[in-house]
């Protein structure tokens, strides 16, 4: 067997996927680009195992432990995504990104300013009452 046919293979897989991270915007894409890459460099792990006929089977073995750890990266990463999709109503990469910071730190200031106003006003009362 040519070596040349799986590794092309590979490489065109790998792009694909490559391409499908940096241009989707929908995460569950994103994850599938994600595995698709995974895939890519598992062809590329038992094609060079078999093109160096190891007697031990690494390349294969190892590619046993990148399907588990892509199984239980889909399964966090789905999870993941629809929590974010239940709060927030989108799955849209970019407008995660963007609001993630912003929401967070105008609630956080919104609440401080009307515990503190809550706060005076409690102690102004106190004092008059003293």
């Amino acid at each position: 067997m040519h070596l040349a046919y799986p590794a092309v293979l590979a490489a065109l897989l790998f792009c694909t996927g490559l391409y499908g991270v940096l241009a989707r915007r929908n995460a569950i894409l994103v994850l599938m680009s994600v595995e698709l890459m995974l895939n890519a460099v598992n062809l590329n792990l038992v094609a060079f195992d078999v093109w160096l006929r190891d007697t031990l089977h690494a390349g294969q073995a190892l590619t046993l432990f990148v399907i588990a750890v892509a199984a239980a990266e889909i399964g966090i990463g789905l999870a993941i995504v629809l929590m974010v999709h239940r709060a927030r109503g989108t799955a849209d990469v970019d407008r995660l990104r963007d609001s993630v910071e912003s929401d967070a730190t105008d609630r956080a200031a919104e609440e401080a300013v009307a515990g503190s106003a809550e706060a005076d006003a409690r102690a102004e009362k106190a004092e008059a009452t003293a």
